[in-house]
């Protein structure tokens, strides 16, 4: 197989949690499973969303698990200029159009056309009839997208009907997670990506705009969720609280048995990730 990059890509919001540190383990383990080559970048291209400590925090928190990227760190803060030439290129292909619509617009069209609460109804499809243009957004064909998950399976969505054309630049100027994302890994050359089960259904959209960009598609794996005791996902949102930095041994060790593994006894980070690399290849039918 072609050499394998896979990545660790959190979003600076906060401290990182039980759910982020799964998704730690998982990347980190399966590029190693596969003797790939594995990277950290922070996506800090929220700033209203960022606390400026938090992309430090976060760094220091993966540096006391032992792990390291194996190429300097990318921050997504400094690739605006290539998020603007992909933007270009889709104007100039006809697959990306300003929209004027406000969310209080949209809700509105869709109740009038039937359709579901936050499918865009493709309002500026033709122009925007004057009104200046507050965001971009890529055209989507009919049609479903289908790939297959490493970890779920198959999964099929018709993104024209269940999202509509949706924002690749914000309203505010900034730049939206389903472009910046695409344009990174194909910039990094990521083949695998690895990430928590609340993204599958990103992942349609991000194949689309893979294909219009003339980017490959990685191999997606989304693990399952960490939830909290209500059953909620864990987030900044729910208070979920900040990884132990001082136990790094028994957050790895929670992370291995929330990843459906059978736990085992190690004294050493480094005892921990040479057995758990040796399972997650023998779970995952790795021969690397």
């Amino acid at each position: 197989m072609s050499h394998y990059v896979g990545r660790f890509a959190p979003s600076p919001t906060g401290h990182l949690h039980a759910g982020n540190l799964a998704c730690l383990l998982a990347s980190y383990l399966d590029a190693r499973a596969h003797r790939g080559t594995w990277i950290i970048r922070v996506e800090d291209i929220d700033p209203p969303r960022e606390p400026a400590w938090a992309a430090e925090d976060q760094l220091e928190t993966i540096e006391a698990f032992k792990l390291h990227s194996d190429r300097p760190i990318l921050r997504q803060s400094t690739r605006y200029d290539a998020y603007q030439e992909a933007l270009d290129l889709l104007i100039g292909k006809g697959l990306a159009y300003g929209c004027a619509c406000t969310r209080k617009s949209i809700e509105a069209a869709c109740a009038a056309a039937g359709l579901p609460q936050g499918v865009y109804p493709g309002t500026c499809r033709h122009g925007t009839g004057g009104a200046p243009i507050r965001a971009w957004r890529f055209l989507v064909d009919d049609g479903v997208v289908s790939f297959p998950d490493r970890w779920q399976g198959t999964f099929k969505q018709n993104v024209s009907k269940e999202v509509g054309d949706f924002v690749i630049r914000r309203a505010d100027g900034l730049w939206a997670y389903q472009l910046a994302v695409v344009v990174d890994d194909g910039f990094q050359d990521v083949t695998h990506v690895v990430r928590g089960a609340d993204l599958i259904d990103n992942t349609p959209r991000q194949i689309l705009l893979q294909k219009a960009l003339g980017l490959p598609t990685p191999a997606y794996m989304h693990i399952p969720l960490v939830l909290d005791k209500n059953g909620n996902k864990l987030s900044k949102q729910t208070l979920a609280p900040a990884i132990d930095q001082s136990r790094p041994e028994e957050e790895a060790a929670h992370a291995w048995t929330h990843l459906g593994f059978k736990p085992f006894t190690f004294d050493t980070l480094e005892e921990f990730y040479s057995e758990a690399v040796q399972r997650w290849r023998v779970r995952f039918q790795i021969s690397a």
